[in-house]
């Protein structure tokens, strides 16, 4: 059989993958939801190159392992596997991660680079699955890559939200291996003649945002404009540190950091992981600009810019009345949701609202009127921003989802259309507003998270741009705008049986969309030929992810002013100069980075660092070299010319210098080692590097020894033979725990400590006769090691050396031991070693120092507890209760420390391979021992005839049962009667899930996600007839702007019995009776029978019990009594927050 070889690709047919960040990108085991990479348009095929892998995990809920592995898969030729942890990765989040499987066995030095996305399926409503895509290059220190926070555990185990059924989770990983190719080499400005902005971690947003803001001159002249000084700094002022980054971003030939700017902001490294709502951030921080700007020359700009205003009005029909109230904006938000285009959107906005019926507008002095009611533009601003609502409110399931719906918008916009259809009649009509497109913001990726990127035309030509962080290309009209609308695309797909099959024949990947793999299609994306039969040719549709957010539109009576000329006289001088200055040592930097390989760093230490460090910055070893004089010398430069150098900057002539090479002994310490020999000194300094660093780096470490006479002028160094060694001291003070260097001497090998006593006196300020205790420094990591050195025996026979360390103190002050805190030099340099500053914070408020503890890292966790209830005043330390930090999210770790659960402090401040210096502390009611003995309930308890909900915390025994909870409870709350029997109800979303039944034991209860409700009984479900039936009867209102049938459950669900042939009329009359509602708020509301989410309306003469016959239902709250409640409140009112999607905490700017 002949096979057929699919042909090469060229060169540019290659995959082009950008090379993964390397710094401030996500930790290993937690990654960014960022956009893929751009594929180009042809792949050659592998053992596949893309594959789609499917894992059902049964008995979820009952997996009892922190890592759940799934089985391993192949894709590229590669082992893969899905690593999951089921109760969350330190977190109160589902935790998934895509795994090399075979790590630990693969060759040094290995790496692969993929594109994955992972999903957990909704097994009742398949649009809901949350599938989120990330890329990463992994290797043997980032095996496995993904998310920590994938979906909240709340949402995972709750039944009716469909991601866990029958108890069966499905998970599946599309991963698609790719070949990587390096775009250091990619220089922006060269390319496009500007410059990106730096991803701090989860900043793309901002970047997005930023960029967009910079390319209108306009509004970058007035931030140049805004008063500042050559005092201020950048990471304190937002007006500065926004000139500061507009100025680099004009003028800056590579990327812009915008560390400056958010730590302006107020935030820290957490918010800079957490992303945000781009739309959000522009009003945030508009209204902080607006602010900033007043008082000043450039006072008023955002409002010229960017702010419209619109009237608000409602007219009646019948009556001569009519409502108007003027509003501003400063962006507006459009429907995407069933519109074609912009210009739909704004159709809808104006559209008019009939106020009739039950909905009637109240006029003053003329009642209830039918009315109109709508909305309709004054003026619009130079500077139209256009934010579009592709994320909207999911009532049925209680969460946003993103609308992925096809959206056009026009290079240009004409909002005069139709004869000004969208103007109020005040409107200034000599105004044209016709716009043209300035930016198009895209968001890729869906509701749980993505990518921001930006597309703009900075001078409104045909050349547009895109900016997506630090990278800048030059795009075209199709690709910022058509690709850019959403919807779907058609591909041809080939299922895995097929690709096995296929390649036989000469095939490639295609797309006509680059970005297709950057969302990873559904299974391997190819284009087959048509003339090859037995293969589905058929296009598949598939939703595009990335699609246009937010538009930027100028008005073209304005675009002279907006797009204006923006130079260096715009620019404050102290903010040229301190600028150009930071630019100059960035470029001196940059050019010694570039030399070099043609010079040495030589650091030189000497007898005055030793005494400035010794006991104020460091205790152990001599020096830290990092804090020494050093020198920038060529390579080829004899070494005696650098001691004329170093003559030059210590004032010691060249024959009285002799420098010491230093050298890392085997125990980690870094001493001298020997002297210089003058053979070497006649060598090149780059030579001299290389015989004395064997560790091959770039410095040059030495010793500089000078000898002073009695009357402090050098002199001559000493001859030194073999027997002569170095020795430096160290003096110890027990009574100010003070340790510091007092010198160095040279002593005979053989010669005894005895001899010098004297001197090591008068090198201490002693008088000569004082006894002393002399030890040895020998090392300090991993423990200390100091010993007692015998005064009697040789120094050769201590194994002493050059270069070793000698600390002595009085002897009188061991005679005194309990005096001291540290009586002897070993028990200091202990301290020292093992001391550690905390900073506790109360749990209450984990972004404040409370107050700070000098523990010891050695503290057991009862010493630890012990000063920590000293210092708050509380008599009994087992009351104080202490939760770790996580170094990565700033926040505290979600499980709190158990009741000795650490041995050490150490343990407590220990975060993966990160050491923090924060504990955070809370005060316990009673002691912790007794507390994790004990099962704590917040149990909700609905009184049976009063319109009262009291919250109680049960703690009893963790074997208690359901039936324990209840007559606790009935100890602490006011019955109906003596005799009233209780139950509890398991209440989520405003659902009863579960009625416990009094046998269940407590311990495996949650309350954290679910509400532990408690009621009475009524007397009449006591009774059931044969064929009553107990119903769930929920309140609901569905949203009037939503196109699907939605629903949106409130308030206190209850129980109802339903008798056979019964009709609705009759079930109404109790449930009013039952609630105590007014006739003519009752009379508004609707019945309906809904059965997963979907209401079926009922007349009154409906029987109601026959609705509630089916039983392939899965759970009984799915089949449920409706009340729906009229909508009340305003039309638009929630609009302002609805595109906050998934980010709980909003966008906040400090200063």
């Amino acid at each position: 059989m002949t096979m057929v070889t699919p042909p090469p690709l060229e060169e540019d047919e290659e995959m082009l993958v950008p090379h993964p960040a390397l710094t401030e990108g996500p930790q290993p085991m937690e990654a960014l939801q960022t956009e893929t990479a751009t594929p180009a348009e042809n792949q050659p095929v592998e053992d596949p190159a893309a594959y789609r892998f499917t894992w059902r995990i049964e008995n979820f809920s009952r997996l009892n392992t922190k890592k759940h592995y799934s089985e391993i898969f192949f894709v590229g030729g590669y082992k893969w596997r899905v690593l999951i942890f089921p109760k969350g990765n330190n977190v109160d989040h589902l935790s998934m991660y895509l795994d090399v499987a075979d790590s630990a066995t693969l060759p040094y030095g290995w790496s692969r680079y993929a594109q994955f996305n992972l999903a957990i399926i909704n097994q009742i409503h398949s649009k809901y699955s949350i599938r989120k895509d990330t890329h990463h290059q992994f290797n043997a220190r980032e095996s496995d890559w993904g998310f920590t926070s994938f979906m909240p555990l709340s949402e995972l185990y709750d039944p009716s939200r469909g991601y866990l059924v029958n108890d069966t989770c499905i998970i599946e990983a599309e991963v698609a291996v790719r070949r990587v190719v390096d775009y250091w080499s990619y220089d922006s400005k060269k390319e496009t003649g500007y410059v990106g902005l730096k991803n701090q971690g989860a900043t793309c947003y901002m970047n997005s945002l930023l960029q967009t803001l910079y390319h209108i001159p306009y509004f970058r002249k007035a931030v140049y404009h805004m008063p500042t000084t050559e005092n201020d700094m950048p990471s304190g002022s937002i007006p500065l540190a926004l000139q500061s980054l507009f100025y680099k971003l004009q003028y800056s030939d590579c990327s812009v950091a915008t560390k400056e700017l958010t730590k302006s902001f107020g935030w820290d490294t957490y918010d800079s992981f957490m992303q945000h709502d781009v739309q959000e951030l522009n009003r945030v921080l508009s209204e902080k600009l607006e602010d900033k700007m007043k008082g000043t020359v450039v006072e008023g700009t955002i409002q010229q810019l960017f702010e419209g205003h619109h009237m608000n009005y409602i007219e009646c029909i019948n009556v001569d009345y009519k409502s108007t109230r003027k509003e501003s904006f400063y962006d507006l938000q459009l429907d995407v949701k069933g519109c074609r285009d912009v210009y739909a959107s704004f159709d809808k906005y104006v559209e008019v609202e009939r106020l009739e019926g039950d909905n009637k507008y109240h006029a003053e002095q003329y009642g209830l009127q039918d009315a109109k009611k709508g909305v309709l533009f004054i003026d619009f601003p130079p500077v139209l921003q256009l934010q579009l609502k592709r994320f909207e409110y999911d009532f049925m399931r209680d969460t946003m989802v993103k609308i992925n719906d096809r959206y056009e918008f026009p290079l240009q916009l004409d909002l005069d259309r139709d004869n000004g259809k969208y103007l109020s009649p005040e409107a200034d009509r000599r105004v044209r507003n016709l716009y043209t497109l300035h930016s198009v913001l895209v968001h890729s990726g869906g509701v749980h998270g993505g990518h921001y990127y930006a597309f703009i035309r900075p001078t409104l030509s045909d050349q547009w741009f895109k900016f997506d962080d630090e990278r800048v290309t030059k795009e075209d009209m199709k690709r910022a705008l058509e690709e850019q609308y959403g919807g779907e695309e058609e591909v041809y797909i080939m299922q895995w049986e097929q690709y096995q099959a296929f390649t036989l024949f000469p095939l490639c990947f295609t797309s006509s969309d680059p970005s297709l793999l950057s969302i990873l299609l559904p299974t391997c994306v190819l284009q087959l030929p048509q003339t090859n039969p037995g293969f589905n040719n058929t296009p598949f549709k598939f939703t595009k992810y990335s699609n246009a957010y937010m538009l930027v539109y100028i008005r073209e009576s304005d675009k002279e002013k907006i797009i204006c000329n923006v130079d260096e006289k715009d620019i404050a001088e102290h903010l040229r100069i301190r600028l150009k200055k930071e630019q100059e040592e960035k470029e001196q930097k940059k050019k010694e980075k570039a030399e070099a390989h043609l010079y040495t760093i030589i650091k030189v230490a000497r007898d005055e660092d030793l005494a400035e460090q010794i006991g104020t910055e460091i205790y152990f070893d001599l020096v830290d070299h990092d804090k020494v004089r050093s020198f920038r010398i060529q390579k080829q430069l004899p070494f005696n010319h650098f001691k004329e150098e170093v003559a030059k900057e210590f004032g010691i002539p060249v024959q009285f210098q002799r420098f010491w090479l230093w050298a890392k002994r085997q125990n980690h310490t870094y001493r001298p080692n020997r002297p210089l020999m003058p053979q070497e000194e006649i060598q090149s300094v780059g030579q001299l590097r290389e015989i004395s660093n064997k560790a091959h780096n770039a410095e040059l470490r030495l010793f500089l020894e000078v000898e002073l006479g009695l009357d402090l002028r050098p002199l001559p160094p000493p001859d030194k033979t073999k027997e002569d060694i170095l020795l430096f001291f160290k003096l110890y003070d027990p009574e100010k725990e003070e340790l510091r260097y007092v010198g160095r001497l040279f002593v005979k090998a053989f010669g005894k400590p005895s001899e010098i006593l004297s001197k090591l006196n008068e090198m201490a300020g002693f008088p000569q006769n004082e006894q002393i205790e002399l030890y040895e420094e020998i090392k300090f990591e991993p423990s200390v090691m100091c010993e007692h050195i015998d005064k009697r025996i040789p120094f050769r026979s201590s194994q002493l050396e050059d270069g070793d360390i000698i600390c002595y103190e009085k002897s009188s002050m061991l005679d005194s031991e309990d005096q001291y805190r540290y009586p002897d030099v070993p028990t200091f340099l202990e301290y020292v070693h093992n001391r550690q500053v905390v900073h506790f914070r109360s749990l209450e408020k984990p972004k404040e120092d409370d107050f700070c503890l000098e523990l010891s890292k050695l503290f057991t966790y009862d010493d630890v507890v012990e000063r920590v209830a000293r210092q708050l005043g509380v008599d009994d330390s087992s009351k104080i209760r202490l939760t770790s930090h996580n170094c990565y999210s700033q926040q505290p770790k979600p499980q709190p420390i158990k009741y000795r659960g650490a041995e050490h402090l150490l343990d407590m401040l220990v975060h993966y391979n990160q050491t923090t210096d924060i504990l955070y502390y809370e005060v316990l009611d009673i002691p912790l021992p007794e507390l994790q003995g004990l099962k704590t309930l917040k149990v909700a308890f609905h009184h049976a005839t009063k319109d009262e909900v009291a919250v109680h915390c049960i703690r009893l025994p963790k074997n208690s049962t359901v039936g324990d909870v209840i007559n606790e409870l009935k100890t602490k709350v006011e019955l109906s009667h003596p005799n009233a029997e209780l139950r509890l109800l398991e209440v989520f979303y405003h659902k009863i899930y579960k009625i416990f039944p009094p046998n269940e034991k407590i311990e495996n209860i949650n309350d954290q996600y679910w509400t532990l409700r408690a009621e009475e009984i009524p007397e009449e479900e006591k009774n059931l007839g044969p064929h009553d039936r107990l119903i769930h009867v929920y309140h609901f209102t569905r949203d009037p702007t939503q196109n699907q049938m939605q629903v949106q459950n409130f308030g206190d669900p209850f129980f109802l019995i339903i008798r056979e042939g019964e009709t609705l009329a009759d079930v109404k009359v109790r449930i009013q009776k039952k609630l105590q509602v007014p006739d003519d708020e009752f009379s508004k509301w609707k019945f309906a029978f809904l059965s997963l989410g979907r209401p079926e309306y009922l007349q009154d003469s409906d029987i109601v019990s026959n609705r509630f016959q089916r039983r392939d239902v899965y759970g009984a709250w799915e089949q449920y009594l409706g009340l729906e409640h009229p909508d009340t409140t305003p039309r638009r009112t929630y609009t302002a927050n609805q595109n906050r999607h998934t980010f709980e905490k909003p966008v906040k700017i400090y200063n």
